[in-house]
């Protein structure tokens, strides 16, 4: 990839620099209260529709900007520098349902779903571990009964992120049990407010509410609603993963390069550990590297349309990233600093990434089948 810039991204990304000196928030997202959270995430949402900024590489017929994955880039990278939010309860619709309908939905459900999430009107949850299927998500069990014209569903999903502000749900249910694993699965849109769905809500040893479990006793789910086909969202559901685990955090792989910039001045203070100037070196080169593959990632989504197979290592170097950079945090911070200062808070996130879109060991087996060709046992 040409990691030169053209003329015309140069002045992109003067007019987005320009832009954001002028639009972003004074006040930082409230935390805690997440009703106030998606109030503040919509705001700036609209923000962004307004100025152009919103669906930056997604279509224009879909209601994006149409611009490249490049300039998608350029405004992360701009964004992290002038302290811009980040997509907060709006990441899953904009960062992987989204994306997943514009490469499987039906035409009416492009049209009346994906112009609601790039305005900020819906809130999307993601509806897909179970309390026994976590990293093996083939081995879901909540289930989908077809009758008539309806998806009866029954089950339980957990670790789901904002449900209880959340308008819709990309939802993975069983609806063939008599199929193999991998096969007999689908991938539905659920409606938060449908009868038969409860949410309730994980407190955290951080005190967050923001993770939920989600209980459906014969919640109805229109047919219309399945993406992809009835009993292929395993193929769905890889689509989905493929944008999760490529391009979905690559605002917070920008950003992280900017957390270790700030860890700098704390490594000469009273305290640090000796090795503290060895590890921050060791950090920056980690963020530097997970940087260049996301540049690798865009170039491939540039290529096909959608991350592939190696999407799996960027999402492991992300956890790993992640890992030493929130442990040199700790302690160039200290334990007070987990509730005080804004740089800490990528130690209490690093587990969601360790753990969201596939352990390490789902992608050490994915990138051993699927890029070096090692038999599957």
């Amino acid at each position: 990839m040409d990691l030169l810039l053209t003329d015309d991204e140069r002045a992109f990304r003067d007019r987005v620099r320009a832009w954001l000196e002028t639009h972003v928030p004074g006040e930082p997202r409230p935390l805690g209260d997440l009703a106030a959270g998606r109030e503040f995430d919509v705001a700036w949402q609209r923000e962004l529709a307004a100025a152009g900024y919103a669906g930056l590489s997604w279509p224009r017929e879909y209601g994006g900007a149409g611009l490249s994955p490049v300039e998608e880039l350029i405004f992360h990278v701009e964004s992290a520098a002038a302290g811009a939010p980040d997509l907060g309860t709006l990441f899953v619709g904009l960062a992987h349902a989204g994306p997943t309908l514009i490469h499987a939905g039906s035409p009416e459900i492009q049209r009346q779903f994906l112009p609601r999430i790039l305005s900020g009107e819906d809130i999307w949850c993601q509806g897909f571990s179970e309390p026994g299927a976590g990293s093996d998500l083939a081995a879901i069990r909540t289930k989908g009964v077809v009758d008539g014209s309806v998806l009866v569903v029954t089950g339980q999903k957990i670790w789901t992120s904002y449900a209880q502000v959340a308008d819709r749900q990309e939802l993975l249910v069983r609806t063939d049990p008599e199929a193999p694993r991998h096969q007999g699965l689908s991938w539905v849109v659920a409606d938060m407010d449908t009868p038969g769905i409860e949410v309730r809500p994980i407190r955290t040893a951080a005190d967050d509410h923001h993770l939920c479990e989600v209980f459906y006793d014969e919640a109805r789910i229109p047919l219309e609603r399945v993406v992809g086909d009835l009993n292929n969202g395993w193929r769905t559901a890889m689509t989905t993963l493929s944008f999760e685990r490529g391009t979905a955090f690559l605002a917070e792989q920008v950003r992280l390069r900017q957390r270790v910039a700030g860890l700098a001045e704390y490594v000469d203070h009273p305290g640090a550990p000796p090795d503290a100037a060895a590890r921050w070196a060791r950090a920056s080169a980690a963020a530097d590297a997970l940087f260049a593959m996301s540049l690798r990632s865009i170039s491939e989504v540039r290529r096909m349309g959608q991350p592939g197979p190696a999407a799996s290592m960027v999402k492991l170097a992300t956890a790993d990233a992640e890992r030493v950079v929130g442990e040199l945090q700790m302690d160039l911070l200290g334990p007070d600093a987990v509730w005080v200062n804004e740089l800490s808070r990528g130690w209490r996130e690093q587990f969601a990434y360790i753990f969201g879109g596939g352990t390490p060991e789902i992608q050490r087996n994915l990138i051993g089948e699927r890029m070096l060709g090692l038999p599957r046992n």
